[in-house]
């Protein structure tokens, strides 16, 4: 019983039906996991931004001439809180953590600050944060290259972009970041 003309017709467009459904249903999962690892960075950059204000605050009352790294540290924040992208975020980001390096390097100038209690434990919570925040960016960057190779592969590519898919864009250091920090006493 030999299949009719009719039949492989309707056979391939069926397979070929299927492999649609199939690609588009793994674009959005991956598109879901990228937008949930922009969402993972945001809640751990909040979560400095939230901290920053108290460290400012302790830092304060100890470092009352170190008042234009303070001011810097407030403007990196406000800059962050404005960001909607990721490279703008990117340079925000870099902008928050050469302010911190700077800020905890000053501190070593005074010993009562660096003995505080209340710095000790905001010191160790941003560097806890600046790690997950890393982490954060890393797996984003991670879900992304997934994502950017899906649908730039071949078949994909030929169907992907005709459903609406396009490249996300990665969580990039900028050459600033990229360069050693150099810390004066």
């Amino acid at each position: 019983m030999a299949l009719s003309t009719g039949a492989i017709i309707l056979i391939s467009v069926g397979v070929v039906v299927l492999f649609v459904i199939f690609l588009y249903n793994s674009l959005i999962r991956l598109r879901m996991q990228v937008k949930n690892s922009w969402a993972q960075i945001d809640v751990q950059l909040k979560r400095r931004n939230d901290l920053i204000p108290n460290l400012v605050s302790t830092v304060k009352g100890y470092a009352k001439h170190e008042k234009t790294l303070l001011t810097d540290i407030t403007k990196a924040r406000s800059e962050l809180m404005k960001a909607d992208t990721p490279s703008k975020m990117a340079k925000s980001n870099n902008q928050i953590s050469e302010a911190l390096k700077s800020l905890f390097a000053v501190s070593e100038n005074y010993p009562d600050l660096k003995a505080n209690q209340n710095f000790l434990q905001l010191q160790e919570e941003l560097t806890g944060t600046e790690n997950k925040i890393s982490y954060s960016r890393q797996h984003y960057n991670d879900m992304v290259m997934v994502f950017n190779t899906k649908i730039q592969t071949f078949p994909n590519n030929m169907i992907a972009k005709q459903l609406g898919f396009s490249d996300e864009e990665a969580f990039e250091a900028t050459e600033a970041e990229k360069k050693n920090v150099k810390v004066e006493f």
